[in-house]
């Protein structure tokens, strides 16, 4: 195929280059929006009276049969420079010289951010789909948790009672923020540039406002040098892609420490785990550390990003090609994880009594007996004096706080009463943290009816 751009040169491009320059290879990806852009921008040419109708029928119907070629995959991309020197050379093949005018009043430099925005708009979508599926999961756990006791921890130490409903709630939180971030990404990826030209707009009358409406964009760029430039959607999609990733690792290795043995919290189903080939005992968590794994792969496309926009001078350079790889990796990663990690949590086996007894180990309630004693008139410090006392004693005696007698109890203080037994329970301290966002399961159970109504009104994307 022959190249868009050699009226200007002497010399044939060195093989060498067009291999090392050639991106079909990746943007290839992109024919669909090409053609739907390419069809907008026929119509765009035929309301200014650049095509006539007869013009403008031909093309469309010639980037039709383009479509259904490429669909088919009946194309050699072999000596291809990128899919807009495909498509075009696709239409010229079957409508004649009248595909040479679709070129008309626009640059590969405006059409590739144009598709590129229609790829990302697309999958913003599918990927907040995915996941309002992983928060359907974490609300249904969390609704068969209510009163699941498990060790809350700080510093991975045991530090005070929740509830496995209140523990998964908080991812819920985190991927609501990652939807929220995906949305608004959305609409600032929404935006028409097609009509920035190479970097200065276009002596024809073109109608942007219509080609806006024809694709679906909200509005269309308002500078045409950053209009083509201009990939802060695909930082801030990368930005919001490392986040959720950082977010799922953090759930993934949680999973792969309850599952150990030495937690023995969850067992991960069959059929996401696998085993060793040497040790017929294992059974690895393998899907999650995979998904741990490739937290750091989205990380790393965030940071060659960042990394290859810092000193570039307006307006388009070569090195935005780059782009693209970066971009195509971390919406194929998250899709792949987003893909996996719902059915992962659904078929993983809780064990409610393992949890329990490991929240029964490690004084989870130490602060709520510091409070107590504030309630009968002691300083909180001197009562956190008292506490760390009463614990000092437990670990040499062997004994957890709800072990101690009321006799045990007076040999560090005059103050409490009958009443320390039931302030020191578990169950009892968790019912008292009624306040909003608490554990309390009176608390977990209302804001699980009110996130699965959030859920429901949140199916519309786009």
């Amino acid at each position: 195929m022959s190249l868009l751009w050699g009226g200007r040169f002497r010399k044939e491009t060195d093989p060498r280059v067009r291999a090392f320059q050639d991106s079909i290879s990746f943007d290839f990806r992109l024919w669909p929006y090409e053609i739907q852009v390419s069809q907008a921008h026929v119509r765009g040419l035929r309301k200014i009276g650049v095509l006539t109708p007869e013009e403008e029928e031909k093309l469309l119907a010639g980037l039709e049969e383009v479509r259904r070629i490429l669909k088919r995959g009946e194309v050699q991309l072999e000596g291809v420079e990128d899919v807009h020197t495909l498509v075009e050379q696709l239409l010229v093949e079957r409508v004649g010289e009248v595909g040479k005018k679709l070129h008309t009043g626009r640059s590969r430099n405006d059409l590739v951010v144009t598709d590129l925005r229609l790829y990302l708009r697309e999958e913003i979508n599918n990927l907040r789909e995915r996941l309002q599926e992983l928060r359907r999961v974490l609300l249904e756990l969390a609704e068969q948790h209510c009163h699941t006791l498990m060790p809350g921890f700080t510093h991975l130490q045991p530090a005070q009672p929740v509830t496995l409903a209140h523990h998964l709630l908080a991812y819920y939180e985190m991927f609501t923020r990652d939807d929220e971030r995906l949305a608004d990404c959305y609409r600032r990826t929404n935006v028409l540039p097609l009509g920035a030209g190479a970097l200065a707009g276009s002596t024809f009358p073109l109608d942007r406002e219509y080609v806006a409406e024809l694709l679906g964009f909200e509005k269309v760029a308002e500078n045409s040098m950053d209009a083509v430039s201009d990939r802060d959607f695909v930082v801030e999609f990368c930005a919001a892609a490392v986040l959720l990733m950082i977010h799922l690792s953090r759930l993934a290795e949680e999973l792969i420490l309850w599952s150990t043995p030495y937690f023995d919290f969850v067992e991960l189903d069959d059929a996401f785990t696998t085993g060793s080939s040497m040790m017929p005992q294992k059974k690895n968590p393998d899907v999650a550390e995979l998904c741990r794994a490739k937290t750091a792969r989205v990380i790393g496309n965030f940071t060659a990003l960042a990394t290859l926009l810092k000193a570039l001078p307006l307006t388009y350079n070569k090195d935005l090609q780059e782009d693209k790889p970066l971009l195509f990796d971390t919406v194929d990663t998250l899709k792949a994880v987003l893909e996996v990690f719902p059915p992962m949590l659904a078929t993983m086996k809780v064990k409610r009594e393992q949890m329990a007894a490991a929240a029964r180990r490690g004084f989870l309630t130490a602060t709520d007996l510091a409070e107590y004693l504030v309630r009968k008139g002691l300083p909180f410090r001197e009562a956190h004096r008292v506490v760390g006392e009463i614990v000092l004693y437990c670990l040499e005696q062997g004994k957890d706080l709800e072990e101690l007698s009321l006799e045990e109890f007076r040999r560090f203080t005059p103050l409490v009463e009958e009443d320390v037994l039931e302030a020191v329970k578990l169950e009892k301290s968790l019912d008292k943290r009624t306040l909003r966002g608490g554990p309390a399961p009176v608390t977990v159970k209302a804001r699980i009816e009110e996130l699965k109504n959030n859920l429901k009104s949140s199916k519309n994307y786009g």
